[in-house]
């Protein structure tokens, strides 16, 4: 499955392990809430970095207490009409200041990707090669935005405002 990250097209440097398979000692492992929280204490222990696919009918409260023990949290859309994975990353980035990967996965369209990346999604699960490469030019379309949120952008009224007060400045 291709991954858009930070805007371009990447290798994924995560390897999804199922629940029942062992987990490897060092690397790079993404893992299901339910594992991740049966023992996080040891599993924040193993060498590499650990990430966590978070399912979108759970409570990121559940989370917060090990967010400085995660490189990654990919939160899922079962399907492209249920949006609360949105409120969860809104909730990651502003709220509790995560400033890991934040994933999306599952049903991940192109039509929702500025969406995502606006609500403070940096990697993208797609599952077409050609869904990532316009993921990829998608994510360099657009500089400018009216409503806040949270990938940390500056909104247009306050890029507005930041000129104003440079030229009242200069006079």
């Amino acid at each position: 499955m291709p991954l858009v990250k930070n805007g371009k097209i990447s290798d994924d440097a995560f390897v999804h392990v199922v629940d029942d398979a062992p987990l490897p000692p060092d690397g790079a492992i993404l893992i299901s809430a339910a594992r991740f929280l049966e023992d996080p204490e040891a599993i924040s222990r193993r060498l590499g970095k650990t990430g966590v696919v978070w399912p979108n009918n759970r409570d990121v409260d559940d989370l917060v207490p090990y967010l400085d023990r995660l490189a990654a949290v990919a939160l899922v859309f079962p399907t492209f009409r249920d949006g609360r994975a949105y409120s969860q990353a809104r909730l990651l980035r502003e709220r509790f200041l995560y400033h890991g990967e934040l994933r999306a996965t599952g049903q991940v369209l192109r039509d929702q990707f500025v969406f995502m990346l606006r609500a403070g999604f940096d990697a993208f699960e797609v599952r077409k090669q050609a869904d990532a490469e316009v993921f990829a030019q998608t994510a360099k379309r657009y500089s400018v935005f009216y409503q806040p949120t949270g990938d940390g952008r500056v909104t247009a009224l306050n890029r507005r405002m930041q000129l104003r007060h440079s030229e009242s400045a200069g006079l």
